[in-house]
Formats: C-alpha cells, structure tokens, sequence
C-alpha cells in the first residue's frame, strides 16, 4: 500500500515584483515531497526561502511557476487541512489561555459549550491544565508557545507548518518543547513541515532534513534521511554518535551557504 503525499513541491518558483520593476526570484525548482506522518526540517541560511517555501504550502503564496499538490490533488487557494504555527505569538492579549484554545474550533462554528471542554483537554495534554484562566502576559514565552501549539492542534489538522515556532525561546525551554512536540506527534503522526535555523534542533526531531543554499534564486541542494529511532528524547539524542556523525556531514554543506548569506548580506549594507 502506498503511502499518500501530503505535501508536493514540483519545480515550484516564487518571484517578487520589486518597486523599480525588477523581477526578485527568492526560489527556483524546488521539489519537495512530505509523506502522510513525515516530519521533515528545512534548514538554511538567514533569506535564503525556507518561510517563503512553507507559506506556498500553506496557500498563502503562489508559486510563478511548478505546481502544488496536497494529498495528491492540487492547490488552488488557502489548504485547509494545514495548521499553521509562527515564530511570533498569535495569541489573543484579551482572552484567557483557555478562550485562545477554544477560538480554534468557535470559528468553524463549534458551540462554545463544546469547544471549551476540548479545549481544556488540550490544555492539560500541553502540560496546561491549571493556566486555563491565566491571560498571555501572564504566561512565560513557553507556556504562549504550549497555548498556540494547543490553539493549532485542537482543529485536528492534517498537516502542521511550523516557522521557527521555537526561535524565540531559550535553549533548555526550546529542548522541553521539542519533547512535547515529538509526544504529540508520535500520538498520531501528522504531516510536519517544519522551518528552523538550527541543524541539531533539525536533526533531534525530523525523519528528513532538507538544505537550502543561500539566495537569492534559492534551491533545495541537499535532503538527508534521519535514522535515530524513534522515540527520541531531545536531552538525549545529542549524545548518540550517530547524530554527530549526521551534523558533522550536513553541516558540511550548510555552512557554505550560510557563509555566502553572510557575505550577500554584508555587500547588500555596504551598498545602502
């Protein structure tokens, strides 16, 4: 029995009318292919496409050229059976953590006299259970994070897209949410597109990691099968010798082009 594709990039391209009429190119023929239940990284240099590739996932850009499909049927429009987690908190500030949760299925017409003991649920499996009427601010950046992984995951998505969802925390929280992470994915195993700077973070939790050069007219160079067993703790799987032999070997190749970002970067302030 075949596995379906959840997610397929064919020579996708995505270019950027600038002001002076300039064509940008940001991403040329990138194919990629995620499996139903396959968490695949994308690592690459600072602008090189990595959020541009998952937001032409998403359906909130569409590509100049190549095609889209999800679940083997192309993409016209928003895909709805995405979740969608950002780098920055999307959290409501007026709403408790609980209504910020239970938002997630109100607008699809859920009754609220369903959707809050669901989201009380999820709360309690993100470790939450007892923050359910505390607002945003009064949360640390890693219980917002719980609450907005809470807020995308009690929809049931398909597939999560997640853009550096763990950026803004410190390192020991980013390793605590890494765990819960591959917890409740192992629960059901969904479709995982995920973006992230960081090739150990990339390595500790994906079965794939995929590589991005420096851009502009970015292109996938390098896709690496992760073999660790599952299932992984974060604290742990660092030790093992067969991730560094991993890291040492895509790390090989990424830091070319993260040392051509840095250099693009540098001439492009230069030239201001």
């Amino acid at each position: 029995m075949t596995t379906p594709t959840a997610v397929a990039l064919e020579d996708a391209e995505v270019a950027f009318q600038l002001g002076d009429g300039r064509v940008y190119t940001a991403v040329e023929k990138a194919h990629l292919t995620v499996a139903q239940g396959e968490f695949v990284a994308i690592v690459g240099p600072t602008g090189c496409g990595k959020s541009t590739l998952l937001n032409v996932a998403a359906g909130l850009l569409k590509p100049a050229a190549g095609r889209v499909e999800i679940f083997d049927q192309p993409l016209a429009g928003l895909n709805r059976d995405a979740g969608y987690l950002f780098q920055a908190d999307a959290l409501f500030p007026w709403k408790t953590a609980l209504d910020n949760v239970a938002i997630g299925l109100e607008i699809r017409g859920t009754p609220r006299s369903e959707a809050l003991p669901r989201a009380q649920k999820w709360l309690t499996s993100v470790g939450l259970g007892a923050f359910a009427n505390r607002y945003p601010h009064m949360l640390s950046g890693g219980q917002r994070k719980r609450v907005a992984l809470a807020q995308v995951l009690i929809r049931d998505p398909k597939i999560l897209l997640m853009d550096e969802p763990f950026g803004p925390l410190d390192a020991q929280t980013r390793q605590v949410m890494g765990n819960l992470l591959l917890d409740l994915w192992n629960a059901d195993r969904k479709a995982v597109l995920f973006v992230t700077h960081d090739l150990e973070e990339a390595i500790a939790l994906a079965d794939r990691v995929v590589i991005m050069s420096a851009g502009p007219s970015s292109r996938i160079i390098g896709d690496w099968r992760v073999s660790l067993p599952r299932p992984r703790d974060i604290f742990e799987v660092r030790l093992d010798k067969e991730f560094h032999a991993l890291h040492r070997e895509i790390w090989s190749v990424l830091k070319d082009e993260v040392m051509k970002g840095y250099a693009q970067s540098a001439q492009a302030a230069e030239a201001v």
